[in-house]
């Protein structure tokens, strides 16, 4: 049996192994990030370290929600990358049998732009369980850069 962090994204339940949760905490707000993609709320600065912050209802392509005294940030890492991601509800830690996981159906698999591994039953409920790696990669070579990239070294051009 394994841990896994279970929370609620607009009314749907997601678990997420927690070797890869690091912490959660309240949101209260994130300071924008001037061009960055519409589904990163911005940056948070916990324990001294500045973590990026995305907002899985929009990185699942539904509308942003205001902040609720339940939303909760919950912060992981993949390799060397710490993310943080805003969800409307995260309380609850339980044990799943990984050999009760069950694959993701085709069509929720390319609906969901491959972010669901799979699936579990618990009781009645239905937990979608995450591919975190393919969540918090990056769509940066696909969105307009507000300045040019770090390996560009032509000079920006000035107005006027």
């Amino acid at each position: 049996m394994k841990l896994h962090v279970v929370f609620v994204v607009a009314g749907v339940e997601y678990a997420l192994p927690i070797t890869f949760v690091l912490q959660m905490e309240s949101f209260t707000g994130a300071t924008p990030v001037p061009g960055s993609p519409p589904y990163v709320l911005g940056v948070v600065t916990l324990r001294g370290r500045v973590i990026p912050v995305l907002d899985l209802r929009r990185r699942f392509g539904l509308p942003a929600v205001a902040p609720t005294l339940d939303t909760r940030i919950i912060v992981t890492q993949v390799g060397g990358r710490v993310v943080a991601f805003c969800v409307d509800r995260a309380r609850e830690v339980i044990l799943l049998e990984p050999e009760r996981l069950q694959p993701a159906p085709e069509l929720l698999s390319e609906r969901t732009i491959g972010f669901v591994n799979g699936t579990y039953t618990v009781g009645q409920r239905l937990l979608l369980l995450l591919d975190l790696p393919r969540i918090s990669e990056s769509d940066h070579d696909h969105e307009p850069h507000a300045l040019p990239a770090a390996d560009d070294h032509r000079r920006p051009a000035l107005p006027g």
